[in-house]
């Protein structure tokens, strides 16, 4: 039965490669524009995962994202580090700054303020320059993608024509003059402005004048301390958010996909992908279905059932819609590694192949479940027909 539904399948070659071609690219839409998806939302939480060292994030309860600046009052700090099972916390400072390139160019930047002393908070790695050098007067460092392109300097400065922003480059920060001391490597986040880093206190002196100006608290729990228990600890004494990374992160993936709209527009386009898997499948699948069958009312004249008949066309559906799959889930993956070279977010993970094979395959299994109507009310007298 199988090597005849096979042969049946394979016989016309033409339609059986339009209907793999067309499962092909619904297989390749739905996972492509789902691992897009993914990677946008897997950059909502790459500055928390970056800052390792960090067990729990404290901030206003107001607070929405790792973007949105709430600022604090100077004491939740002490209330804090006064908490039982915190072993550090430490302030950041996030906000968003005028800078002023040697070229001219000016450009709305973020700025990150690290504590002084343990310098807990620093790019996870340094590709020029020393961790260390960030407490040099009015040293600040610039990440290197960020230096290659949004600010690098567009004119001639000091004999050189255009080049990349660079180590002992002088920089206009809310007309505070600093230095950029080091070059260092973040993941790409899913805002997308230049983000400079300098110390805490630093950044006090060059952020505009305001009376809470502590963006956010990162705090270290004891050994042997469950995070989450602190955090509760944490909110029931300060009336202060307290986050795990995680929390944080599933925080601010919730109000990216609220606020910007990105769910419902990749969800159209994946949804479209469906849409192509059942109106391809379908298609081909009739005209197969009709071609062939005098095949299928010979089958039934010689005894088949309508329940052997539903499993050959189940046999030939299941063939096609796997090849299909492969083809587009390979090309995406292809895809996937061209799409990261040029800087969009890209993640496919390994529920993304699972889902997108189950959904492929329901596709195709509903395209066939219309088109195998027809063969089951054949008349087996067709056969003898002229």
């Amino acid at each position: 039965m199988v090597r005849t539904a096979l042969e049946m399948l394979l016989g016309d070659r033409l339609k059986y490669v339009g209907l793999v071609v067309g499962l092909a690219f619904a297989a390749l839409l739905i996972t492509q524009q789902a691992s897009i998806f993914s990677g946008f939302m897997l950059r909502t939480g790459a500055w928390i995962r970056d800052t390792g060292q960090a067990d729990l994030w404290i901030m206003d309860r107001e607070t929405e994202f790792t973007d949105d600046r709430k600022p604090m009052l100077d004491s939740a700090l002490l209330r804090v580090r006064g908490i039982d099972g915190i072993d550090w916390a430490v302030p950041l400072f996030k906000g968003y700054v005028a800078l002023r390139l040697p070229d001219g160019r000016r450009r709305n930047v973020r700025m990150l303020g690290i504590d002084d002393a343990t310098l807990a908070g620093a790019p996870p790695e340094m590709v020029e320059g020393e961790l260390a050098d960030l407490r040099r007067d009015r040293g600040l460092f610039v990440d290197v993608a960020d230096a290659a392109d949004d600010l690098a300097l567009r004119s001639v400065v000091d004999g050189e024509g255009p080049r990349p922003l660079r180590v002992g480059d002088h920089l206009d920060v809310n007309d505070h003059a600093m230095t950029v001391v080091g070059l260092s490597r973040r993941s790409r986040e899913f805002f997308w402005d230049p983000l400079i880093v300098t110390t805490y206190q630093r950044a006090l002196q060059v952020a505009p004048h305001e009376r809470r100006l502590m963006a956010m608290i990162i705090a270290k729990v004891a050994p042997g301390e469950d995070p989450k228990l602190v955090a509760q600890r944490v909110e029931r004494s300060t009336d202060l958010a307290a986050y795990t990374p995680d929390e944080f992160e599933s925080v601010s993936t919730d109000f990216v996909m609220r606020k910007t709209g990105i769910l419902e527009n990749f969800g159209i386009t994946i949804a479209l992908g469906f849409v192509i898997g059942v109106l391809v499948a379908g298609q081909m699948l009739y005209n197969f279905i009709l071609e062939n069958q005098r095949a299928f009312a010979a089958m039934k004249a010689m005894g088949a059932s309508n329940a052997r008949i539903t499993k050959m066309v189940s046999v030939q559906v299941l063939f096609a819609a796997t090849l299909g799959f492969g083809i587009g889930v390979g090309l995406a993956a292809l895809s996937g590694k061209v799409l990261e070279r040029t800087g969009l977010a890209f993640h496919m993970n390994w529920q993304i192949p699972v889902y997108g094979a189950l959904g492929l395959f329901a596709c195709a299994w509903i395209a066939a479940l219309f088109s195998i109507q027809r063969v089951l009310r054949l008349d087996p007298a067709t056969v003898f027909k002229g």
